[in-house]
C-alpha cells in the first residue's frame, strides 16, 4: 500500500463505497429483461480455460500469479481498471464483451443489476456452501432478496476512529466513547490551543458521510410492493447532519482538507489534528505518510449517539462479482473463493493491497492479529474486527447511488458558503434519487 499515492487510494477503496443490503434490491427491480437472475450451468469444461479478472487493487497481478502457478488449466489474466472502472465495465457490458469476473463496489451492486450485468452462480455448490466463509453482513449483499449467489465478497471497510493518544493525554482528555463526548473533546482541545482541531469534515466525500449514516442506523432505501422507497433524508440521517453541521458552524471540525491529501497530511504533521474518522484500510496511510508519529496514534471504537451502542460504519469494500455472458461458472468460483478465502491469498492482498478481507478467515490472519508497532503496538485489527460484526445489515443502496452521491457532495459543499446546511444536502439528495430513478423508468415510491 506504501507504493500508493493518499488520493489514489481513497479513489480505489471508497470507489467501493459501502452496501450491506443489497437483499431487498434489485432482483425485485425494474429491468425489463433480467436473464442475470437465472441460475446459470455450473459445469466444468473438461478442458484448460482462461479467465478475465477486472479489478483496481495494486499487487493483485502478483496474487493471481500464485494461482496461475498451481493452477494450469484454470489461467486467469489481469486487468487494472483503476483510472475508469464502472465506466469500463459498462461500455463492456454493453458491448457484450465482459471479463468472467470483475470487482464490483458494495454500492454498485444494484446499479450493476440494473443493467443485467450478472449471472447467477447459485447452482454451484461451492458458491452456496461459501455463505459461512464470510462476515455474516457481507454476504447479504453478494445476494439479492436472499437468493442467487452473484458475487463473492471480498473487502470491507469497517469505520473506527484514528486518535492522537499523546494529543488527548496533553490535555487530560478521556477517549470519547459518543459523539457527545467527541464534541465535548473537540472544544477542549480548541480551547487550550487555536491551531488543533480535533477533526477534518471533508464536503467532497459522500462516502465516508454515507459510512456515519450506516453506523447511526438511517437506512437510505427500502423495497417493497414492486417499488423502491427512498428515506435518504429521514429522523436517523437527519440526527447525523445536524451534529455534524453544529461541529462545522462553531469551527470544531475544519472542513477545508480532503480526506487523503497531502494537505491534511501536513495538516497532522503540524499536529493541528487529533483524530481521523476512517476505515480499517486507512491504517497504513497514516503510518506510511507520517513516519515521524509513530507510537503517537492509536484506534478506537467509532463514538457512538448512545453509550449502550456498538453500532459501526461501514466505508469502503467490494465483491468479485459474475459478470453477464460468463460461460466458465465452474472455474470462476473455483478461482473466485481460493482468491477471497485462500489465506496465502488473502495475507498477500492485504500485504500488497491493502485489502481488509471480508472471509472470517482473513480475519485470523497474523498481520491481523498481532500488535502494530506504529500504533503503539496495540492489536488495531482487535478494534476493526468487532466494528465489523457491528455492521448494520439492513442498510441498503439505491440502484442510481452515484447519482445520489454527486449530488450529496456538491450540497454539502454548498454548507460552508453559505448555501445551506448538511439537513438541506439530504434533501437534495432526496428528490435527486426519485428524478433519478424516475429517469429510468424506475418504479419508485413517492410521497
Amino acid at each position: 500500500m506504501s507504493t500508493t499515492t493518499p488520493r489514489k487510494l481513497m479513489r480505489g477503496l471508497a470507489i467501493a463505497a459501502t452496501i450491506a443490503a443489497v437483499a431487498t434490491t434489485a432482483a425485485c427491480s425494474s429491468t425489463s429483461s433480467d436473464s442475470g437472475s437465472a441460475a446459470a450451468s455450473c459445469e466444468p469444461a473438461g478442458k484448460p480455460v482462461t479467465l478475465q479478472y477486472w479489478n483496481w487493487v495494486s499487487g493483485m497481478d502478483k496474487v493471481v500469479d500464485l494461482w496461475n502457478k498451481k493452477n494450469p488449466d484454470i489461467q486467469v489474466e489481469v486487468k487494472n481498471i483503476s483510472n475508469d472502472a464502472y465506466g469500463t465495465i459498462s461500455n463492456a457490458l454493453k458491448a457484450g464483451q465482459a471479463p468472467e469476473l470483475a470487482q464490483v463496489g458494495y454500492d454498485q451492486l444494484a446499479n450493476l443489476r440494473l443493467q443485467d450485468g450478472f449471472v447467477d452462480a447459485s447452482k454451484c455448490e461451492a458458491a452456496v456452501k461459501a455463505k459461512s466463509d464470510f462476515v455474516p453482513w457481507t454476504w447479504s449483499q453478494a445476494t439479492f432478496g436472499g437468493e442467487g449467489v452473484y458475487a463473492i465478497p471480498q473487502d470491507t471497510g469497517p469505520m473506527a476512529m484514528y486518535y492522537r493518544a499523546d494529543l488527548f493525554e496533553k490535555y487530560g482528555i478521556p477517549v470519547p466513547t459518543t459523539w457527545e463526548q467527541y464534541e465535548a473533546a473537540g472544544k477542549t482541545l480548541k480551547a487550550a490551543d487555536p491551531n488543533l482541531s480535533i477533526a477534518s469534515f471533508d464536503l467532497n466525500n459522500a462516502e465516508a458521510f454515507n459510512g456515519l449514516l450506516w453506523q447511526n442506523g438511517a437506512n437510505m432505501y427500502s423495497y417493497s410492493n414492486d417499488k423502491w422507497n427512498v428515506s435518504v433524508d429521514s429522523d436517523k440521517s437527519r440526527q447525523v447532519a445536524d451534529y455534524w453541521q453544529k461541529l462545522i458552524s462553531d469551527g470544531t471540525v475544519r472542513t477545508d482538507l480532503a480526506s487523503g491529501s497531502t494537505p491534511q497530511f501536513a495538516a497532522f504533521e503540524k499536529d493541528e489534528l487529533a483524530t481521523n474518522i476512517s476505515a480499517a484500510w486507512g491504517y497504513s496511510m497514516l503510518r506510511d505518510n507520517l513516519p515521524d508519529q509513530s507510537g503517537k496514534w492509536r484506534v478506537a471504537p467509532l463514538p457512538t449517539f448512545s453509550a449502550d451502542s456498538k453500532a459501526s460504519g461501514n466505508w469502503g469494500g467490494s465483491t468479485v462479482a459474475f459478470m453477464k455472458g460468463n460461460k466458465h461458472l465452474y472455474e470462476s468460483v473455483k478461482f473466485n473463493l481460493w482468491l477471497n478465502t485462500d489465506p496465502e491469498a488473502l495475507a498477500l492482498e492485504n500485504s500488497l493491497g491493502g485489502l481488509y478481507p471480508a472471509a472470517n478467515a482473513g480475519l485470523e490472519l497474523p498481520a491481523l492479529t498481532a500488535g502494530v508497532d506504529y500504533y503503539g503496538g496495540q492489536k488495531i485489527f482487535d478494534v476493526f474486527k468487532d466494528a465489523s460484526n457491528n455492521v448494520n445489515p439492513d442498510f441498503t443502496w439505491g440502484p442510481t447511488q452515484k447519482t445520489v452521491n454527486v449530488a450529496l457532495q456538491d450540497a454539502m459543499a454548498k454548507s460552508v458558503n453559505g448555501g445551506g446546511t448538511l439537513g438541506d444536502a439530504l434533501k437534495a439528495a432526496q428528490a435527486k434519487a426519485i428524478s433519478s430513478m424516475k429517469d429510468q423508468d424506475i418504479p419508485v415510491a413517492t410521497k
